[in-house]
């Protein structure tokens, strides 16, 4: 499972012109799902997103996390992130996995998401 993580002020995805899912400040989440991947792996990685320490404190420390400043996350699958750009001119997308084995665990990553920081603050940008 590959994710990039960014910080943002406030985030939306929109897709033909409809708002899909949207948060305030937080993290947008670009997660890709690779064949071998598993829900040990999905609730792993929520649990590292959730408790990561990138908000400043008072002292302009970068010393909170999402749970502390009650910050919100929107998940964007994201399949290329698990494309080889190793050799030739096309990505290779074989380590993506198939739809129907990646959308459950996008699905988990969502819901371990919401159980830790809230149901409300959690949000899913389907495209």
């Amino acid at each position: 499972m590959r994710a990039v993580v960014q910080r943002v002020a406030n985030s939306s995805v929109t897709v033909e012109g409809t708002t899909t899912g949207a948060i305030e400040q937080g993290f947008l989440i670009l997660l890709g799902v690779a064949v071998e991947d598993t829900e040990k792996e999905a609730e792993k990685l929520s649990a590292k997103i959730a408790g990561l320490r990138v908000f400043t404190d008072a002292q302009d420390k970068m010393n909170l996390s999402l749970q502390d400043i009650g910050g919100a996350v929107l998940v964007v699958s994201n399949f290329t992130l698990c494309a080889d750009y190793r050799t030739g001119r096309r990505p290779f997308f074989g380590g993506a996995a198939r739809p129907e084995k990646a959308e459950p665990l996008y699905e988990r990553v969502v819901a371990q998401l919401r159980a830790q920081l809230g149901a409300r603050r959690a949000s899913s940008g389907r495209i």
